[in-house]
């Protein structure tokens, strides 16, 4: 009969370096976001190259299979094509997770108190009205002058990917800032998709909507603490906005909102029995037990299993739900929305519509000019009227580099893309075409100028 399983020695490095390294929940969204936009990157470079070459039909038939996913609320029912599964499914998870994100920054982080909050809101409410301006100066006789909410949106991923590129040259005082400014702009579009791009609206569905909102805002004043209650009344909210009108999507803030952000219990409590459980985890100095594993200790592995349930109990809920589904939404659910959107023809003939059609051109003008004028104008107008200030460690020439990267519109630029012409898919393919290109334009400009900067004063 084998012995005991003496203890992996050779882990003790590995577990020393684990417990050293202690990031930050804002650490832990940079690498987060970083990571996902390579592999969204990835992903978009993969649907063009799949649109732009002999398998265009199939992947175009796959996108449109119906999955036989069939919702029913009295009288309402119907089946949803994969792409409808996608940007009307899952993407309700990434909406989740971005309210959850703002949640938190309206609560504790960068947002959580006026002063801190005022400079990135000045910034992003700038960064949104100046690039809908252009489009809709530009689209004043045009056919389509619903595109105005396209040029709105900041992709935090891809921003945040650009400037990890830099290094740790990039003062941290930047990052946050325009994390925060991206994080504003995701709820002013989300606000945006709510009010404007709303189909004829349903009155009993619409009832049945605010009734589970209620249930929700019920759920969390209990103190219900289990995601199973609220997710589950998300996908019946789901379901009743699909229903009445409103872009279904918008059911992951609803819920996300819903999510309780207080402990259980306190930190000194939690600390005091932490410190209890150790002291017994450690009690076997000396004893025959000593020796075992964890796995043939089973008092320690009580121990352990006691730790880890305590934990559960001092985190939050909001706390616990982002740290798990971020990591999911950001290396599949958005590469995979890129993945069925961003296979666009990119023939001459479209590349050469850029450049003169009204909704292209606006989209393009509104991303690359307007995003940096409406962000560097507002903040500057703003500071000058000693309203708010620059974040320490930051100055003028950081924010220039933050509006350049705020034209990256992508992953939201596409959504309300979707939602505004998706009943001319003609239109919808040149603004997808449009959104990519402002982006590659405004993320190139802007990884130039944080560069020049960073060689100018390391000169």
């Amino acid at each position: 009969m084998a012995g005991p399983i003496p203890p992996n020695e050779g882990s003790i490095n590995t577990l020393e370096r684990v417990f050293q390294r202690v990031l930050t929940p804002f650490e832990q969204f940079i690498h987060r976001e970083s990571a996902g936009s390579l592999v969204l990157a990835v992903c978009t470079l993969l649907a063009l190259i799949i649109a732009n070459s002999p398998l265009e039909s199939l992947y175009h038939h796959v996108l449109n299979i119906t999955l036989g996913l069939c919702l029913a609320m009295g009288q309402w029912g119907y089946h949803l094509s994969l792409h409808q599964i996608i940007n009307d499914g899952l993407m309700a998870l990434f909406f989740f997770v971005v309210g959850l994100e703002i949640k938190r920054e309206l609560l504790v982080g960068s947002l959580s108190s006026p002063r801190r909050a005022l400079m990135p809101a000045v910034a992003a409410l700038g960064g949104m009205i100046v690039p809908a301006a252009i489009y809709l100066l530009i689209n004043l006789d045009g056919l389509f002058p619903q595109g105005w909410g396209v040029p709105m949106a900041t992709d935090i991923a891809f921003a945040l990917g650009v400037l990890m590129f830099l290094g740790a040259r990039v003062p941290h005082s930047v990052l946050a800032f325009l994390v925060a400014l991206a994080i504003v702009d995701d709820l002013g579009a989300v606000v945006v998709i709510a009010l404007f791009y709303t189909g004829d609206l349903s009155g009993p569905a619409l009832l049945v909507s605010l009734a589970l909102v209620g249930l929700l805002t019920l759920c969390n004043l209990a103190g219900v603490r289990f995601a199973l209650p609220y997710f589950s009344l998300g996908v019946l909210l789901w379901a009743a906005l699909q229903a009445a009108g409103i872009h279904a999507t918008l059911a992951g803030v609803a819920t996300a909102f819903a999510i309780p952000a207080r402990p259980r219990h306190a930190q000194v409590i939690f600390s005091a029995q932490v410190r209890d459980l150790m002291n017994r985890f450690d009690g076997f100095e000396g004893d025959d037990r000593a020796d075992l594993s964890i796995l043939g200790n089973q008092i320690q592995f009580s121990i352990l299993s006691t730790l880890r349930q305590g934990i559960r109990l001092v985190e939050t809920p909001l706390q616990r739900l982002e740290n798990i589904l971020h990591l999911p939404v950001a290396l599949v659910v958005v590469p995979l929305f890129a993945l069925a959107n961003a296979g666009i023809p990119l023939e001459s003939s479209v590349i050469a519509h850029l450049f003169v059609d009204p909704t292209t051109l606006g989209i393009i003008l509104g991303l690359v000019l307007g995003k940096p004028i409406g962000i560097i104008g507002f903040s500057w107008f703003a500071q000058r009227l000693g309203l708010c200030h620059l974040p320490d460690d930051s100055g003028m020439y950081h924010l220039v580099g933050v509006g350049l990267l705020g034209g990256i519109g992508f992953t939201m630029s596409i959504f309300v893309a979707e939602l505004g012409f998706r009943l001319h898919p003609e239109v919808l393919d040149l603004a997808k075409t449009a959104v990519l290109f402002a982006s590659l334009v405004s993320g190139l400009a802007g990884w130039l100028w944080f560069r020049l900067v960073i060689v100018t004063n390391h000169a």
